[in-house]
This record gives structure tokens, sequence and C-alpha cells, in this order.
């Protein structure tokens, strides 16, 4: 199984906590087999910045890696 997060902006607040929740409940989606990985239209440099953002969000350290890769769509190719 596999869970796509497809979001149109980094850093808006539903997005936001929306990873910040799935970034938490990681290991039960690992325990189960589910890979999850996230699509945004923002660059990579973008997605650092907003890791840091989700992880402060879940009272962690401000690191720019979550347990699941955000793909960059920045020519909306996929999205």
């Amino acid at each position: 199984w596999g869970i796509l997060f497809s979001h149109p902006r980094d850093f808006t607040p539903v997005c936001t906590t929306e990873l910040g929740r799935a970034a938490k409940l990681a290991p039960e989606f690992s325990k189960r087999n589910v890979k999850m990985i996230a699509l945004s239209i923002d660059s990579v440099q973008d997605h650092l910045s907003w890791c840091k953002d989700i992880n402060a969000y879940n009272g962690e350290e401000p690191a720019e890696k979550l347990p699941f890769p955000i793909i960059a769509d920045q020519n909306r190719e996929l999205a």
C-alpha cells in the first residue's frame, strides 16, 4: 500500500499539520508496510526548509528530513 500526499504549496497551514501528523504516525504505517510520499510544486530547497518547519511544528528538532520524501514538481508535470 501507499499514500500520496499532494499539496499545492509548501508552508500552508493545513499541509504542514497534515504532513506533521503523518510524520508522527510513520512508524505505524511502516509496521503495516505502507509507503508514504508527498508531492508539492515547490523546489527541493523549499521542501528542505518546509521539513524544518514541519518538524518544529511537531515539537522536534527542526531537521531537513521527514520519514518520507517530498517530490519537487516545479514545472507541474506530475501535478
